[in-house]
């Protein structure tokens, strides 16, 4: 059992011992654990940094218009937008903007980045909002983050 073991995790080294629980049926999946321990095979688990956008308060935080009602009766009425963090192929952090109309879950604009700017989200409102007229009246909903706190962004 334990030259299975260690062929699974040469051909897989960084399962751990559920997924190669997986290859064993009728194991019980302590015994893998058990038997992974005694051979050094564990997986070293990495603690995952979460991205966040809170810098403290930069401006003013705008009034709730939406208050949770995330639907739309007509096009350019509610977008709501927010960053969020993906990991690349290399490691790399990639960071998307997207504008969401919610009449029809239509992606108004977006904006890829490597790193969470003003920049960024400066570039995906000017793509959004070149063909509006003033007076369509759309909201524009976001989680209040730095960057949507900043004097530009108003």
């Amino acid at each position: 059992m334990k030259k299975t073991i260690q062929r699974i995790k040469a051909n897989h080294p960084d399962y751990g011992y559920r997924r190669v629980h997986a290859y064993l049926p009728g194991m019980n999946h302590k015994k893998v654990q058990r038997l992974m321990q005694t051979l050094g095979l564990q997986v070293r688990s990495r603690k995952s940094k979460k991205f966040t956008t809170y810098r403290g308060t930069i401006g003013v935080i705008a009034p709730n218009h939406i208050e949770r009602n995330f639907s739309a009766t007509a096009p350019k009425q509610k977008w709501v937008t927010d960053i969020t963090e993906f990991k690349a192929k290399d490691g790399s952090k990639v960071y998307l903007s997207p504008i969401l109309d919610l009449f029809n879950n239509e992606i108004v604009s977006y904006n890829l980045s490597y790193s969470p700017n003003w920049a960024q989200v400066e570039d995906m409102l000017m793509q959004a909002v070149k063909g509006l007229n003033k007076a369509c009246g759309v909201i524009l909903h976001s989680d209040q983050g730095w960057q949507y706190q900043m004097v530009a962004y108003r």
